[in-house]
């Protein structure tokens, strides 16, 4: 009965964050206002900037955040023991990556909708902005290519997925359309995902597999460049005719895979086989102090969120208050995921033994992806009596979904960096929405394939650098947001403290992954991974000068 303490413990915990510490932070610290006039409002034009109901909203945000980084992150960091992991989610989310979504989305919508990348520039400095949106790009480029890599794969590997996950697409078009037209949402919701349920049954025995071989490339090249085809299409569509409605179908559908999942754990009760703290691992394992930190990001905190909060969601936000909605709530539904993943992983749902579970997770990354499909579709047929064949295509479904969702949001946020470089550096050629999306694309094909040959993983190799480059971000993010509150004369410690937290755990943990790649003699992870700790530095810098003229002027004024 492991399982049920660890669940019950973390609902309270992320219901104590949502109806108490969220509106605490909304009210008072951020004094959101419902009669401020936000971006979706000043500058719609249909297409990026759109007014939308906070529900549809939340359903974008969410699944565009989530991706598969919630599962694959905790999913990993459980080897290390189900304690500090657990930890870590709950605490996480509560204080920092609910505090960090909802601030970059505040801060974005009080500035237009500008990108935390473009909007440090008038917080903290010119300088500021040319280096932040360096990372910013670095991490959209990892995230991008790298996600079309998992799909590709899991199409390979789970063909029964294929069916379903393209058929979302249509599904999407079609109640975007619907949704134009005041079609009520709720039955569209129920249709919808009704329609998507039955999609995934039908695709549990229908497997659609590309040939081993086709135009000279493998099926998992194909597959990485039929993806970015469409991520480029999906890119300069109006948000209302597929990113929205798809993004909302799958946050609903996650949310039917949550209700499967937690229902089990309280109808089986399942205990936990892993161990709380790991006292058997690998010579060569790294510390959990500072690994942990970056090795969970999506489910605690992730620069990621900031984003796509200051990239997409900022523009939709038709009310400034649904921001708490939006931001937070999207936050607290992602811990929810990297919580039942935990159990999922830990339990006798994946191994019936601690020995067994030893067996799986014998090194640090062993448990993956792979593990959270089975653990989780064992617990939903223990629990529900769903056949593990059908409960594995609809978890597999869900993970090339949310995939799916964040490749496309990300394709979106480099064209709106490629077109905010066009804007500040007076490059008119990459203004244009379809220039920029070429070359958006461009740049991670070249990735993939320039770096990975004619398999198209060369996403991989950058890949390492993800989680110290992303919680770097995160804390960058949570600066700014400081430096705003701080300029406004509100109190910052609610961002300070989790910035300087995330900041010295990500920068330990890129000093650290500096030295492995000195040692293993890759100069283009040595470069990136120098070159990304130099630029924090230099912002920290930039901020922290600006902080202390703040306090000299208002000083002076006091005087005065």
């Amino acid at each position: 009965m492991q399982s049920v303490v660890i669940v019950l413990l973390g609902i309270v915990g992320m219901l104590f964050g949502w109806f108490f510490y969220s509106k605490f932070i909304a009210e008072k610290i951020f004094k959101m206002d419902d009669n401020f006039v936000t971006p979706a409002h000043e500058l719609e034009d249909g297409v990026d900037y759109v007014p939308t109901n906070k529900v549809v909203l939340w359903g974008h945000h969410f699944t565009s955040v989530a991706g598969a980084a919630p599962i694959v992150g905790p999913a990993i960091a459980v080897y290390w023991g189900w304690v500090p992991a657990v930890l870590w989610v709950v605490f996480g989310t509560i204080f920092f990556a609910g505090v960090h979504d909802m601030g970059a989305l505040w801060a974005s919508a009080r500035n237009k909708g500008k990108s935390m990348g473009a909007l440090s520039e008038s917080v903290i400095g010119k300088r500021t902005r040319a280096l932040f949106m360096i990372v910013v790009f670095l991490v959209l480029l990892m995230v991008n290519a790298v996600f079309g890599v998992v799909i590709a794969k899991s199409f390979v590997s789970q063909p029964n997925a294929v069916f379903p996950a393209w058929s979302a697409i249509v599904v999407a078009l079609v109640i975007g359309q619907l949704l134009r037209r005041k079609v009520s949402l709720i039955p569209l919701c129920l249709i919808g995902v009704g329609i998507l349920y039955y999609t995934i049954y039908l695709g549990s025995g229908m497997p659609i597999s590309l040939p081993d071989e086709m135009f000279g490339l493998s099926a998992n090249a194909n597959w990485i460049i039929i993806l970015f085809i469409y991520a480029a299409i999906a890119s300069l569509l109006p948000v209302w005719m597929l990113l929205q409605p798809r993004d909302f179908i799958n946050g609903m559908q996650l949310l039917v895979g949550l209700v499967l999942l937690y229902g089990a754990v309280f109808v089986s009760m399942p205990d936990i086989t892993a161990p709380a703290f790991n006292t058997q691992t690998a010579v060569d394992t790294p510390s959990i102090i500072p690994l942990l930190f970056v090795t969970i990001a999506c489910g605690a905190v992730s620069g990621f969120h900031g984003i796509v909060s200051s990239g997409t969601s900022s523009k939709q936000l038709n009310k400034e208050t649904d921001g708490r909605f939006v931001g937070y709530l999207g936050a607290v539904g992602e811990g929810m995921l990297a919580l039942i993943t935990l159990v999922a992983v830990s339990g006798v749902a994946l191994a019936v033994s601690p020995e067994e579970w030893h067996e799986i997770y014998s090194h640090l990354g062993a448990g993956s992806v792979s593990a959270f499909i089975n653990g989780g579709a064992n617990l939903i047929e223990s629990g529900w009596g769903i056949s593990q064949e059908v409960a594995s295509t609809l978890l597999a479904v869900m993970v090339v979904l949310f995939a799916g969702t964040t490749m496309d949001s990300g394709v979106r946020l480099q064209r709106y960096i490629i077109q905010e470089w066009g804007d500040i550096y007076n490059i008119s050629i990459i203004r244009n929405g379809i220039v920029a999306t070429l070359i958006a694309v461009l740049s991670c094909l070249l990735l993939a394939f320039g770096a990975g040959g004619a398999d198209g993983s060369g996403g991989m190799i950058i890949w390492p650098l993800f989680g110290s480059t992303n919680q770097i971000l995160a804390s960058l993010t949570l600066l700014v947001i400081s430096v705003m509150l701080i300029k406004a004369n509100r109190p910052a410690k609610y961002t300070l403290i989790p910035m300087s937290f995330v900041l010295v755990m990500a920068f330990f943990a890129g000093v650290i992954k500096l030295g492995e790649y000195y040692q293993q003699g890759n100069w283009l992870l040595v470069t990136l991974d120098l070159l990304v700790l130099v630029v924090s530095v230099l912002v920290m810098l930039e901020a922290w000068s600006v902080i202390v003229k703040h306090r000299k002027d208002s000083a002076d004024i006091t005087e005065q």
